[in-house]
């Protein structure tokens, strides 16, 4: 069992991204990166290579492989773009869907009224954007959802808008974000499975194994 990913190279994005709107604010969320790296470990410990993009956490970066530490969505796209060819591609980070349409090279003042509105434009989608690629598409594409409410019905909806072969869902309307625990449904286009609570490295273990088996 210890080998089951040996010779694959799995690549793993986790945390936030953090936007800047200026040298001391910016726009994030309150992903902590710990299923990511749970993940990027239980591969690991199946034998492949792996290739951790990390947005900004306080977490040490795991043994035993990989970590390119990023802070934008755009350098997370680039630096996920950078490590393919890869088998696998695990699109755990939760990555800001806009950013400042311009960031200041010095702290906006409020007492000046430098501060009144902010203008967004779009990132990139990393999920789609690998999901859709005609070469160097990893052969099994992993996108997660972040829902609150109708988290099934949801998910198949994004498995498919995205182009991912698989998409893990969770329910993040309690304490799932930061928190040591989660509960998944793990949606694939013939069926969907149902994990119960448990904590976030045996999720992690679970979907290396499931990762494994598919290969």
């Amino acid at each position: 069992m210890a080998d089951t990913l040996k010779g694959r190279h799995v690549l793993i994005t986790a945390g936030p991204t953090r936007e800047p709107i200026d040298p001391v604010r910016f726009i994030s969320n309150h992903s902590s990166g710990q299923q990511g790296y749970a993940i990027a470990k239980a591969c690991a410990a199946l034998g492949a290579k792996v290739t951790l993009v990390a947005g900004p956490t306080a977490l040490a970066d795991p043994d035993g492989l990989e970590t390119v530490h990023v802070e934008t969505a755009l350098e997370m796209l680039a630096a996920v773009e950078k490590a393919l060819p890869t088998d696998v591609f695990i699109a755990v980070a939760a990555v800001a869907d806009w950013r400042p349409a311009e960031a200041a090279d010095k702290k906006l003042k409020l007492d000046k009224g430098e501060f009144t509105s902010l203008a967004l434009t779009e990132n990139p989608d990393i999920l789609k954007t690998i999901s859709h690629l005609d070469e160097d598409r990893p052969g099994l594409v992993i996108g997660f959802a972040a829902e609150t409410h109708d988290v099934e019905a949801l998910a198949k909806a994004k498995r498919v808008r995205k182009g991912c072969d698989w998409i893990v869902a969770n329910d993040v309307s309690g304490d799932v974000m930061g928190g040591a625990e989660n509960a998944v449904l793990l949606v694939m286009e013939d069926k969907v499975e149902v994990w119960e609570r448990m904590p976030k490295q045996a999720v992690a273990d679970a979907l290396a194994r499931q990762i494994a088996a598919a290969l």
